[in-house]
């Protein structure tokens, strides 16, 4: 059983990062946390892109975004993102940013947006029957025998709340060789303003958390056993029905391949039963011994 607590703060932090300042037509300036990290979070420079595509698109909603990581993000200066108009139509619209720090590109998004219709409605499958997340232990009930081992970063607030439906990448034996796939659940640990906007750019922050670890399980490795370069290659994903990022989500992700120091992982996040979201990465997973 978890401790139930909200870290408010923290959420409100993550929609100040995600707030982007802009400095010119289409050029903004986005900020990373002070949390420690030697590197930029993917999710933070792909919510960011995906906030600043959004504020040129005057209607419609983002259905699909794909992505490069291109370099190392440095979270001790700003990021700055330029949009490029690339088409708008009766019914899509399409935007590229790229995302600039020290005179480099370090990321690339091109997203479509379009406006709701009527049309199909189906979902390929139905979420897995799995314990309630509210029955899941928490980061930090799950990881407190080992709170020594985290200093500092084990008391630092945590925007995002994930439930692991099974041994996370903390607490799971090195050498133990499990299935190629894992679920969690996850919600922002507090409230967001009623922006769908918002809710989709959290939503994508957070599928970058857990999803490249999953290629980790088939192979028996841990990334924090420090014998393993990982790196997020890309991102994509597909938006398929509203949700809401504070509210249960349920992502279920798997590892179709990994060769060649790359690994594939997909995920499908369910909300209420329904298929909301589709996600698919790959990621460098380089043995350093």
């Amino acid at each position: 059983m978890s401790t139930t607590y909200k870290t408010q703060s923290a959420v409100d932090e993550l929609v100040s990062i995600l707030d982007l300042e802009r400095i010119e037509e289409r050029i903004f300036r986005g900020q990373s946390p002070d949390d420690m990290r030697q590197r930029v979070f993917g999710g933070q420079v792909a919510g960011q892109a995906l906030i600043a595509a959004t504020r040129t698109v005057d209607r419609g909603v983002v259905h699909s975004l794909h992505s490069y990581f291109l370099r190392p993000g440095d979270p001790t200066i700003p990021i700055v993102y330029e949009v490029e108009l690339i088409r708008d139509g009766r019914s899509f619209a399409t935007r590229r940013v790229v995302a600039i720090q020290h005179g480099h590109s370090i990321f690339h998004l091109t997203a479509s947006f379009h406006t709701p219709e009527p049309g199909f409605d189906h979902q390929f499958t139905a979420p897995p029957d799995v314990p309630p997340a509210e029955t899941l232990p928490d980061f930090r009930t799950r990881n407190e025998p080992l709170r020594e081992d985290f200093g500092e970063w084990f008391d630092h607030p945590r925007a995002i709340d994930t439930r692991y439906v099974g041994p996370d990448e903390v607490t799971r034996t090195s050498g133990e060789h499990l299935p190629p796939h894992q679920t969690v659940w996850m919600r922002a640990d507090g409230a967001l303003p009623n922006d769908p906007v918002l809710h989709q750019c959290v939503l994508t922050y957070a599928s970058d958390l857990t999803l490249l670890d999953t290629v980790n399980l088939p192979h028996g490795k841990r990334f924090l056993s420090g014998d393993l370069m990982m790196a997020s290659l890309d991102h994509a994903m597909w938006f398929h029905r509203p949700f809401k990022a504070d509210q249960w989500f349920l992502y279920v992700q798997d590892t179709p391949s990994s060769s060649g120091a790359r690994g594939l992982a997909r995920g499908l996040i369910y909300q209420d039963g329904q298929l909301v979201v589709s996600v698919v990465q790959e990621g460098l997973i380089r043995l350093l011994t």
